[in-house]
């Protein structure tokens, strides 16, 4: 298992679900963001490593330029297109709704972009695909506009990480 996978894992997950709770939580995410790794013999923190992988899956229709890092508006735009097995705005559902990120801005869109990666990597949505068969699913653009017969027939893509 190499050090990125280590640490985009179970302790960034829970570090987050903790973050507005405990100042441990809140360091312990810090010192996993700050981390450095190396990438094809670049180094770089694990805070980057997440964001242009978020803008990879799902920025992909904002036309980034390749490699770049998912930043507050391009993170902000795509959280409510990411669904939990099916559409719908229970937060059952509805990713952005069941961790409570009302806003998501410059203090902490990196923190969604890592909830959701370490969520796919180790914690209850990665349990959920395996054990339940359940995906993260993302929408098309602008679900909130879309009626309730737009949204349940919107065109979806399920991402899993390996």
């Amino acid at each position: 298992m190499s050090e990125k996978q280590i640490l985009i894992g179970k302790k960034l997950y829970d570090s987050i679900c903790n973050f507005d709770h405990s100042r441990e939580a809140r360091e312990e995410y810090y010192r996993i963001m700050d981390s450095k790794i190396l990438v094809r013999d670049k180094e770089q923190t694990i805070r980057e490593q997440i964001l242009r992988v978020y803008a990879m899956l799902f920025c992909d229709d904002m036309e980034l330029p390749e490699g770049s890092l998912a930043g507050p508006d391009e993170i902000e735009a795509t959280a409510d297109r990411l669904y939990i097995g099916t559409t719908g705005f229970d937060p059952d559902h509805w990713y952005r709704m069941k961790y409570h990120f009302p806003v998501i801005d410059d203090d902490n869109y990196d923190r969604f972009a890592a909830l959701v990666l370490s969520d796919l990597k180790a914690g209850p949505l990665h349990e959920a695909v395996v054990n339940d068969g359940d995906m993260l699913l993302v929408g098309e653009k602008n679900p909130l506009l879309l009626t309730e017969e737009e949204r349940g027939s919107q065109k979806l893509r399920k991402i899993e990480l390996g």
